[in-house]
């Protein structure tokens, strides 16, 4: 058997702890050896964290799905009739890099 020591453990926690293995007749010990292996013999879950995210946004109207009608500018920015999309305004300067030497203008 392997040692697994636990620490920064909160009061309350041990608290809680403590009371249920005395209400089970059980050492904290084996209260807490207990808890690990119903939680560790769960089923896992038969999803990653994408598919989780994919669902929790699934239901968001999608872009371009929408009853207005998609299409690109003739500068390529997408535009629609609906005010389902952001449309991106049209790049006026050159592409730069952030100067951070310089004090913020107000």
């Amino acid at each position: 058997m392997t040692t697994l020591t636990i620490r920064n453990v909160e009061p309350v926690i041990k608290d809680k702890l403590r009371m249920a293995a005395a209400a089970n007749g059980r050492s904290m010990e084996e209260e807490v050896r207990i808890i690990l292996r119903n939680v560790l013999a769960q089923s896992s879950p038969s999803s990653g964290l994408g598919s989780h995210i994919h669902a929790r946004f699934a239901a968001l109207p999608k872009v371009g799905k929408t009853s207005g009608v998609s299409t690109r500018s003739a500068t390529g920015v997408a535009t629609k009739s609906s005010s389902a999309e952001w449309v991106m305004p049209k790049r006026t300067h050159k592409p730069r890099a952030a100067k951070f030497d310089q004090e913020a203008h107000s």
